[in-house]
């Protein structure tokens, strides 16, 4: 039989360790490898150090070039990778973002059936500013025109893209693994006597409301940050500030060692999530299969992910220091930490993920092959 083979575009490459698509990369290109396909991942030519394992050698990567900027970097490497895989013409493409739907033309024209992950509505965020935000919901127009199929990481994008877009797809959400038990506890930490935040440093991540709650809890726990903006800015002047004036402000910055990051949430006695617009968070479904005890912004993806088993709050400093600081108190923390790993194992494992993309590609050469017949 013929190997199949597979594109993946629109992330920074394998293996990277920089955010949600490319944490489903390192996990799925192996697990495709495994079914015998052939499978090739576009990059950028600079991409970050990378802390962690080499990558599968099974993997092809593909670097293109582009411009490495916070505006212009998504479109032009998107750009140079599509095209690149309309030249090598692979039996199905997996295609991540949709700032990628404008180029999706070029794959249709050479008869190459898509895969798109959506993400998350990037038209919503606050950190792009006007045009940015029009141009992410044009590329959404165009997805929704040229796409084959769809994958939305959570029923409630699913909902938003039918209403906005009148276009279904399938639900395939992000994984986690279970902590290895013998994972210890970040030197200076202790076990259940930290609040933890992992994030980007944008303002949708509830970023300084955490930030202005952040000497308050200082007085009572250990505060350890996790994250940056990526482009140096307001906020990682203020993470730095925070680790500088206060003893028990940990600000640790992008952490891409995996274990580590781990071992972060396992040991954590709250975990703050303030992601308010996207789908199912990647990070925040680590930190249910590790065990963390959540915090959330109240929001219908979280609530969707999490259950009922979390404190939910608003985007205001007050509440985000008073819920974490009843989480902190609580006496049955080992519960909601079992709770919340169970949930993760039962709805969002990385096999159960895997095969439902695997699965999708699949369905979608199978109907190229109908169509020619």
């Amino acid at each position: 039989m013929t190997q199949l083979r597979v594109d993946i575009v629109g992330t920074r490459g394998y293996p990277s360790y920089y955010g949600g698509f490319e944490t489903a990369v390192r996990k799925l290109a192996p697990y495709l490898a495994d079914q015998e396909w052939d499978v090739s991942v576009y990059g950028r030519s600079r991409r970050e150090p990378s802390a962690g394992p080499v990558g599968d050698p099974r993997i092809k990567s593909i670097t293109t070039a582009g411009f490495d900027t916070k505006q212009l970097s998504t479109l032009s490497y998107g750009f140079t990778s599509m095209l690149r895989t309309a030249i090598r013409k692979p039996d199905v493409a997996l295609v991540m973002n949709v700032a990628n739907g404008f180029w999706l033309p070029l794959l249709r024209l050479r008869g190459i059936p898509t895969l798109v992950n959506v993400d998350g509505i990037e038209w919503d965020r606050a950190k792009w500013g006007r045009l940015a935000k029009a141009v992410f919901r044009l590329g959404a127009r165009c997805t929704a025109r040229w796409a084959n199929e769809l994958v939305f990481d959570a029923e409630a994008i699913g909902t938003r893209w039918k209403s906005d877009f009148q276009r279904d797809g399938t639900f395939i959400p992000y994984g986690g693994e279970a902590t290895p038990p013998e994972l210890p506890v970040e030197p200076g930490l202790t076990a259940r006597g930290y609040v933890l935040v992992v994030a980007r440093f944008v303002p949708e991540n509830t970023i300084k409301e955490f930030f202005t709650a952040t000497p308050t809890l200082a007085s009572r726990w250990d505060v350890v940050i996790v994250g940056s903006s990526g482009y140096g800015g307001e906020f990682d002047d203020w993470a730095q500030r925070l680790d500088t004036s206060h003893p028990r402000v940990h600000w640790l910055g992008h952490v891409r060692d995996d274990a580590r990051l781990l071992s972060l949430w396992k040991n954590a006695g709250a975990y703050f999530h303030g992601h308010s617009v996207g789908g199912t968070n990647p990070a925040l479904v680590q930190a249910m299969a590790a065990g963390a005890p959540v915090v959330a912004r109240d929001t219908v993806y979280n609530r969707e992910v999490l259950g009922s088993n979390a404190v939910f709050v608003d985007a205001d400093p007050t509440a985000v220091n008073d819920a974490l600081s009843e989480m902190m108190e609580r006496e049955d923390l080992e519960e909601v930490a079992d709770a919340n790993r169970a949930r993760a194992a039962e709805h969002y494992s990385w096999s159960q993920v895997c095969a439902a993309y695997h699965s999708a590609l699949l369905a979608l050469v199978g109907s190229r092959k109908e169509d020619k017949s």
